[in-house]
């Protein structure tokens, strides 16, 4: 099976190709939108922020490739996020592929932004979740989020709830990082290779 990792210069990426690694799979990192058209399964992990993400997308042309792809593709964290139409964070136009505007969460005095640490997913829905329960844990660090929507296949809250984990045909998303996340993490990146 061919894995491909979105290239685009963001953080975080290394520790989701040890994560694969450590399932069997072979990931290439990639910005090719030949590799990424011809692999078995794309995953887009991301850190960072919205607009210099689109940057890097539309300078190697990304940003018009993404979206064609009919393979099952998993976003993560703000790979997740890009896959809406416009973010809060520096007023950035995204990939459109699903109907939610990112958000910034407003700090209370119980609720810090960043949302960052533990947190247990709700509502779960979907192939991803299989064999998980409302009792897993997941990780999480961000500071914006994409509201609930029909197109919600996981929810969390900080305090209000948000998408956890969203999906629109081929397309998944998660708002935690599974290469964080442990055993749970684990299980997700496993049950998204075997779509």
């Amino acid at each position: 099976m061919e894995i491909a990792v979105v290239d685009y210069k963001g953080g975080n990426v290394q520790s989701v190709l040890f994560a694969l690694e450590r399932l069997g799979a072979s990931p290439v990192l990639t910005a090719d939108p030949e590799v990424l058209r011809k692999a078995d399964k794309v995953l887009f992990p991301g850190e960072g922020e919205a607009s210099s993400a689109m940057e890097a997308l539309r300078a190697a042309g990304l940003d018009l490739v993404l979206p064609t792809l009919t393979q099952p593709f998993l976003g993560i964290c703000l790979g997740m996020q890009l896959l809406g139409e416009h973010s809060e964070e520096n007023n950035t136009s995204m990939l459109g592929l699903l109907p939610f505007k990112v958000q910034r969460f407003v700090p209370d005095t119980h609720h810090k932004v960043p949302h960052m640490g533990w947190n247990n997913l709700q509502a779960l829905q979907g192939p991803l979740f299989t064999g998980l329960t409302e009792a897993d844990h997941v990780y999480f660090v961000h500071s914006y989020y994409a509201p609930v929507g029909a197109y919600t296949t996981a929810q969390a809250s900080h305090p209000a709830p948000f998408s956890a984990a969203v999906q629109y045909h081929n397309f998944y998303g998660v708002q935690f990082h599974t290469e964080k996340s442990g055993a749970v993490g684990t299980r997700i990146l496993s049950n998204f290779l075997a779509l």
